[in-house]
C-alpha cells in the first residue's frame, strides 16, 4: 500500500486534524472499533492514536467503588467528567502540537449535551469531529462481548467470572438511564449497527473520513486467520524491472505452500470443532507481478479457493538499488539505509517514487 501524500508536518495535505468520538453503551464494541480503526489508519500512513477514557480512569483510581457509576452519586459523576475531560484535552493537545492527525476518543459519551460540548471544543481548536455510535440490539452479542472481553479487563482482576458479568451488566443498566442516541443531524456521524450489520452515515466529508466509513462497512468481530507468505524464488533474483518468472525452486515452494496452508487449516478446524456452516473459504490475495501470479496459480486448481490479484500487494519499486544484494546496498548507499531505519514506511530509494505499471 503506497503512503498517501504528506506535508512536511507529517499530515495529509487534504485533511486537517480529525477527532473520532466514540458513542454508545458499554460492551457495544467501541474499543474494538477504536483499536481496529487505529491500526487501519496507521497502515495507511496516517498518524493516529487512541485516547481511552477507561484507561485514564484505571490509571488514576486503581479500584472502582461499587456505586461509582450510580447516576445518583453526584461526586462520582463529577470525578468521571473530570477524567474524561482530561483525556479529551490530551487528545486535542496531541492533535495541535504533537504531530497527530487522527485522535480517537474512546468513551461512552451517551448524552446529547456531552456530545455537543465536545463538538464545540473541537471546532474551537480547528479539529474536525466525526462521531461513531456503536449500537447493538442483540443481547447475545452483548453478553458474548462481556464474557470474552470485559471480565478479563483490569477492572475485574481476581473476580469470579459470573460475579464480574453481573457487575458489568449492572453498570450497563446504570448507563442506560442517561443514554440518548444521536439525533442531532447537524453533527457528522456514523451509526454502526450490530458491529457492521448496518450503517447510517450523516455529513461525512472528505477523502480520509470516507476511507474510514468504507473500512467500517467491512468491519467484523469474528476471529479469522491471515497468512503472509513471500512469493517463490525467481530465475533472476533481486530484479524488479525484469519481472522474472519463477525458478524451479520457486515452483516447488508454491506447491509446498499450498499443501501447508490447506493442511494447517484442516488441522485447526479439527481442533476447534468448527461446524460446516462456520467454515470460511480461503481467499488468496496475490501481486500482479509475474512471480506473484505464478506462485498463486497453484491455488487456482482448487475450486473452493478464490485467487485475486491486486497491485497494492506488489513489490515496491526499489529504484537505483534494483538488482543489488543487501550487502551491496549497505556498501553503496549507507545514508539511505539509515533513512530507511528512521522511517521505513515512507522511505523510498532514489528514482523509486512511482510503481512500475503492470
Amino acid at each position: 500500500m503506497a503512503a498517501l501524500y504528506k506535508t512536511a508536518s507529517g499530515r495529509l495535505f487534504h485533511a486537517g486534524a480529525i477527532a473520532i468520538v466514540l458513542v454508545g453503551l458499554p460492551a457495544r464494541g467501541k474499543t474494538h472499533v477504536s483499536r481496529s480503526l487505529c491500526r487501519y489508519l496507521r497502515w495507511l500512513g496516517v498518524s493516529t492514536k487512541v485516547f481511552s477514557v477507561g484507561n485514564y480512569r484505571r490509571e488514576r483510581l486503581k479500584s472502582i467503588p461499587e456505586d461509582y457509576f450510580d447516576p445518583d452519586n453526584l461526586d462520582a459523576q463529577a470525578e468521571r467528567l473530570t477524567i474524561a475531560d482530561e483525556c479529551l484535552a490530551d487528545m486535542m493537545e496531541w492533535l495541535r502540537v504533537g504531530g497527530g492527525q487522527v485522535g480517537i476518543y474512546d468513551g461512552n459519551n451517551v448524552t446529547e449535551n456531552r456530545r455537543r460540548g465536545i463538538y464545540k471544543k473541537l471546532l474551537e481548536n480547528d479539529i474536525h469531529p466525526l462521531y461513531i455510535e456503536s449500537i447493538c440490539d442483540k443481547p447475545e452479542i452483548v453478553l458474548a462481548n462481556i464474557r470474552s472481553v470485559k471480565v478479563s479487563s483490569p477492572d475485574y482482576y481476581g473476580w469470579d467470572p459470573d460475579a464480574a458479568v453481573k457487575d458489568y451488566t449492572d453498570r450497563i443498566k446504570q448507563h442506560e438511564l442517561d443514554y440518548e442516541t444521536i439525533s442531532d443531524t447537524s453533527l457528522p456521524f456514523v451509526k454502526l449497527m450490530n458491529v457492521g450489520e448496518r450503517l447510517i452515515v450523516n455529513h461525512v466529508q472528505g477523502y480520509l473520513q470516507s476511507r474510514m466509513v468504507y473500512y467500517l462497512m467491512n468491519l467484523h468481530n469474528r476471529p479469522r486467520t491471515i497468512f503472509f507468505a513471500r512469493t517463490g524464488n525467481s530465475v533472476i533474483e533481486n530484479s524488479y524491472r525484469e519481472d522474472p518468472e519463477l525458478s524451479q525452486e520457486g515452483w516447488d515452494y508454491a506447491h509446498v505452500l499450498k499443501e501447508f496452508v490447506i493442511e494447517y487449516r484442516a488441522k485447526k478446524d479439527g481442533i476447534t470443532g468448527k461446524s460446516a456452516d462456520e467454515d470460511r473459504s480461503l481467499s488468496v490475495w496475490a501481486p500482479t507481478q509475474k512471480n506473484g501470479r505464478q506462485t498463486a496459480s497453484i491455488f487456482t486448481t482448487d475450486p473452493n479457493i478464490a485467487v485475486r490479484h491486486y497491485s497494492m500487494v506488489n513489490q515496491l519499486n526499489p529504484g537505483v538499488v534494483d538488482g543489488m544484494t543487501p550487502e551491496q546496498i549497505n556498501e553503496k548507499f549507507p545514508d539511505e539505509i539509515e533513512r530507511a531505519k528512521v522511517d521505513p514506511y515512507h522511505h523510498r530509494y532514489p528514482r523509486a517514487e512511482k510503481r512500475r505499471k503492470t
